[in-house]
């Protein structure tokens, strides 16, 4: 055993932790190699979890649902902290709800829809948790994260926490201050409008539809591979490109819609890189327009 592990484990005696935990367990790729250690805090011990690793000079990676990574064959030396469900407190209260960062999007959208509280339903279908999706000002079907939230709750990586209000997030299209800055996502609080139960699960049935009709759903992957292109939107030029069902390993350009890469049950982190690259250098050729990543890289890509 690594010194740094067992002198972490004597520290944090009663934090849930795993060695070598294989990370295609933890993404919804199911692509990524063994993390040196793997641990799930509370909200209650992260700050001191940060720190400590921060102090002792220990690679530190902060992973939710998984579900906008590719994380390298080679896996992620150091620590990997887990914001998932020894975090996924939701409190109701009026017409505003309390969420810890690492619940999940759509039980909280659910929750919403049981207080008969309205503007969360577009989030009932992502597969990503609270925190992931502060970052990336998640959103789908006319309905983003900056139109509900009144603040969150960050912490740094010297364990400082602060309150930052919805005015000071600076949310836009998958951005935020929180990216700029470094910081990870604690809580955070959502208001949302009272509404009719109803129509509301109408509604978020409406867009579970939608997005089972026309994304891959039944294939693991990253969700949307790359950013939409100012003016295009990345899946019409990939198909455009004549990419539909453009394979290098285990890994394929979805026939169903061509903004996903798909995992078909063999893929590697490196079948998906070669992918990506040979998508977005096609699209530049045909069409002059460059593809940016929304899928995060974690570890190393040689």
């Amino acid at each position: 055993m690594d010194s740094w592990i067992e002198d972490l484990k004597k520290h944090f005696a009663q934090l849930h932790m795993m060695e070598n935990e294989p990370m295609c367990k933890h993404t919804t790729f199911r692509i990524g190699g063994p993390a040196d250690l793997y641990v799930e805090p509370t909200i209650e011990e992260v700050g001191d979890v940060i720190c400590y690793c921060v102090e002792n000079g220990i690679p530190l990676t902060i992973l939710g649902n998984g579900s906008n990574v590719l994380v390298s064959d080679d896996g992620i030396r150091g620590v990997v902290i887990s914001l998932g469900n020894q975090m996924s407190d939701i409190k109701v209260e009026g017409n505003k709800i309390f969420v810890e960062a690492g619940a999940m999007l759509a039980k909280v959208a659910n929750e919403a829809a049981a207080h008969s509280l309205s503007g969360m339903e577009f989030a009932a279908g992502i597969p990503g948790t609270i925190g992931g999706a502060m970052i990336m000002n998640a959103g789908a079907y006319g309905g983003e994260m900056k139109d509900i939230v009144k603040s969150v709750t960050v912490v740094n990586y010297d364990g400082d926490m602060e309150v930052w209000n919805a005015d000071e997030l600076d949310l836009s299209y998958r951005h935020s201050r929180m990216m700029d800055e470094d910081v990870i996502v604690l809580s955070a609080v959502f208001e949302l409008e009272p509404g009719d139960e109803s129509e509301i699960r109408a509604k978020m049935a409406d867009f579970r539809g939608r997005r089972q009709d026309k994304q891959p759903l039944e294939f693991p992957s990253a969700g949307s591979t790359f950013k939409r292109p100012e003016g295009y939107f990345a899946g019409k030029l990939i198909m455009d490109a004549g990419l539909a069902g453009y394979t290098v390993g285990g890994a394929q350009v979805s026939e169903k819609h061509c903004g996903f890469v798909i995992n078909r049950g063999s893929a590697t982190a490196a079948d998906v890189c070669q992918l990506m690259d040979d998508v977005a250098h096609k699209v530049q050729d045909k069409f002059n327009v460059t593809l940016e990543p929304e899928v995060r890289k974690i570890g190393d890509f040689k």
